[in-house]
């Protein structure tokens, strides 16, 4: 009996100790990173659990491989673990290591278009990233949707590329189908090109209903649309021109000049965002065929060349002042408008009858 008692409590003794060690395997404090708080590991799709197990070893962020398989076994964990990139805290216990890579907490990382970049833009965008990999050439002008897009460590650009193309198709589709009738375009293409002339008109958003309206007015009207962006988009061919417009840029034949071609330019000038391509699809009624800078970063709107007349002689006023004023003085919300037709002796004065 007394034997049968000491043997017992050994093997209670042998238990305890077994439970001590799973719990300072399973859930005591991991590794300590090698560097920083947290260290970097990158699971790849398709890596079974051994691989896995081996990958986080190597990084350094738990003790044993064999422990990690065995644990996800037991726990099911190895059925549902994803794959991705970790950032995985110093001392994490190997519980908080599988729980972290079931829940899928993996590092976000998002490449951002604006609203108006050209392609060229949006291919230094795509080429600065060092998350991306791979090589593409300049994507079609106007055929990306300017939109914050979620990527992963070692995507390829050109993947990001096909996204940002199938979110512009899938919206373009969408909108085409409600849009307003009897509108002086005829495809989406050109309703592609017509917003891309509006997004890079203004800079708010309250605007581009009434921009859209205005160049829908003078097409219909058979009107020039006049828009300077066009030309610089002939000078530049989507990089910033980073002055004003020259007089002989202005009086050039280009199949983008605004001002010397009818109609729309031969393709859009940059990527037009959801609101823009919506206000051109979908335009407000106007009377309004006129518009230029009012010196707050908008624009005044005209009905009659007269009143038209009148709006830029008080931006001609402006742009005055502002010439006059020490460079310091001119404060940053002012600065954009301060440089267009006053960056250089020769810079363009726009024409009286322009839409902008």
């Amino acid at each position: 009996m007394a034997g049968l008692i000491g043997a017992t409590a050994t093997l209670s003794l042998v238990a305890i100790a077994a439970l001590v060690w799973v719990w300072s395997v399973y859930w005591g404090p991991g590794p300590r990173a090698e560097g920083g708080e947290t260290t970097t590991v990158i699971l790849r799709s398709g890596a079974g659990v051994s691989e896995i197990g081996e990958t986080l070893h190597e990084a350094g962020v738990i003790r044993s491989p064999e422990m990690f398989r065995a644990a996800a076994s037991l726990t099911g964990a190895d059925r549902r673990l994803r794959a991705g990139e970790y950032e995985i805290e110093s001392r994490l216990s190997l519980s908080g290591v599988i729980d972290k890579l079931v829940s899928g907490q993996v590092v976000r990382h998002f490449v951002t278009l604006p609203e108006g970049r050209s392609s060229i833009q949006a291919w230094d965008i795509l080429n600065a990233s060092e998350i991306l990999t791979g090589e593409i050439p300049v994507p079609p002008e106007g055929s990306l949707l300017p939109e914050t897009y979620e990527v992963t460590r070692g995507e390829t650009r050109a993947e990001v590329v096909r996204r940002m193309q199938q979110a512009h198709d899938e919206l373009l589709a969408e909108l085409w189908a409600g849009r307003s009738p009897n509108l002086p375009v005829n495809t989406p293409e050109e309703a592609v090109i017509l917003a891309s002339i509006v997004e890079k008109e203004t800079g708010l958003a309250e605007e581009r209903p009434q921009v859209a309206a205005v160049f829908i007015s003078r097409l219909r009207r058979g009107m020039r649309l006049e828009s300077d962006p066009t030309i610089v988009y002939g000078v530049n061919g989507g990089r910033p021109l980073g002055r004003g417009i020259r007089r002989s840029e202005l009086d050039r034949v280009t199949p983008y000049n605004t001002y010397r071609i009818d109609g729309l330019p031969p393709t859009p000038i940059a990527n037009p965002g959801r609101e823009a391509l919506a206000a051109v699809l979908n335009p407000p009624e106007t009377e309004y065929l006129f518009f230029v800078a009012d010196g707050t970063g908008g624009h005044a709107f005209a009905r009659t060349y007269e009143e038209h007349l009148a709006n830029v002689a008080r931006w001609r006023a402006i742009e005055a002042r502002r010439a006059a004023e020490p460079a310091e003085m001119v404060s940053p919300e002012e600065a954009p408008d301060a440089v267009a037709g006053q960056d250089a002796p020769g810079a363009a004065i726009r024409l009286p009858e322009t839409a902008s």
